[in-house]
């Protein structure tokens, strides 16, 4: 088989592999679909300092189960599955309260262990979620991503009281967009990005409100408007965000981090104590999967609005290249395998 293999920083080829057999408790999926994430370009350039080299990278990825390990029951083969690429061990603190996505023993799909950019990958059976038929191929591969937001949004508790502030209309920043007000229907969601092709899609997305903060001050803008958001993401992540967060937040309001920077981040204690502020912050997902899947089926949220390009794995450089470089036209780009 093919598999996309990052040997080490700024080499990636593709190799003849051999098929994978599943081991006990584990199943075959022949990968149909794959999305890139900025997380396997961290890998690619070596910036991401949890993965180990040699690497399939691939996280977010749809296709079918052709073979199943041992105590799996083989009414599996046949099915279509997305895979959630977070592996825990189901008995440690975090794993006790529902928090497998910071498993003592995190093992996370493309990053720690073998991941989906590949012809067939061997997962744990638990893991393949089975997708329903009316739900189509590229949405299956889309549900990964959605769980990140349906992880921030399970943090929070969105209400249609919110006045919601999303930092950053990149992939991250917009599936939140969706499941605010397409899940959620929050009153108001306001996006704040530099990049106005971003905030068209944000818009698209759903958003009610866009704000370009490259040339005017956010606080300004709010200030004259009178808004306080209740509630808000930071999809962006600059070190200098959290302290203007608190500074706009409403008092009670709720501050959820969907990333980090190496950075540090300077913030006065008083702002946060001074307004009873929740400050959250997200990881991954934590058994996210079937809340996506129901969404999908629900039709509250539209992968099609993020789906910008589509290569064949073969050509997974120019793939990569494009997600890295052109932030204006490019949201989600998708590989297909077969």
């Amino acid at each position: 088989m093919k598999s996309i293999v990052v040997q080490q920083p700024n080499a990636l080829v593709i190799e003849d592999r051999p098929l994978p057999v599943p081991a006990a408790g584990e199943v075959r999926v022949n990968v149909k679909l794959a999305g890139i994430c900025g997380s396997d370009s961290h890998i690619y350039r070596g910036h991401n300092p949890f993965a180990k080299y040699p690497r399939v990278i691939g996280h977010e990825f749809f296709g079918v189960i052709d073979a199943v390990g041992e105590g799996v029951d083989s009414v599996r083969l046949g099915q279509r599955v997305s895979v959630d690429p977070v592996i825990s061990c189901g008995h440690c603190y975090q794993c006790s309260v529902g928090k497998p996505n910071v498993c003592a023993s995190l093992v996370v799909l493309g990053v720690h262990r073998d991941g989906g950019f590949s012809e067939y990958a061997a997962v744990p059976a638990k893991n393949a979620k089975v997708i329903p038929d009316a739900i189509s191929d590229k949405h299956a591969v889309m549900v990964e991503p959605f769980t990140i937001a349906a992880n921030v949004t399970g943090h929070v508790n969105p209400t249609e009281q919110d006045i919601a502030l999303v930092y950053g209309a990149g992939p991250m920043g917009l599936v939140t967009v969706q499941a605010l007000k397409g899940v959620y229907q929050v009153k108001q969601v306001i996006v704040v990005d530099r990049i106005e092709e971003r905030l068209a899609m944000a818009q698209r997305s759903g958003a009610d409100w866009v704000i370009n903060n490259g040339n005017q001050s956010l606080q300004a803008v709010l200030d004259e408007k009178g808004i306080k958001p209740t509630l808000i993401v930071d999809a962006a992540c600059h070190p200098t965000i959290l302290q203007e967060a608190i500074t706009l937040a409403s008092p009670g309001a709720r501050i959820v981090l969907m990333g980090f920077s190496s950075e540090p981040s300077q913030i006065v204690q008083q702002g946060i104590t001074g307004k009873e502020l929740s400050i959250f912050s997200s990881r991954l997902n934590a058994n996210k999967f079937p809340v996506v899947i129901d969404w999908l089926e629900k039709g509250l949220i539209d992968p099609d609005k993020l789906i910008t390009h589509t290569f064949d794995y073969k050509d997974v450089k120019n793939a990569i290249e494009l997600f890295e470089k052109d932030q204006r036209q490019c949201c989600k780009v998708l590989l297909t395998f077969s």
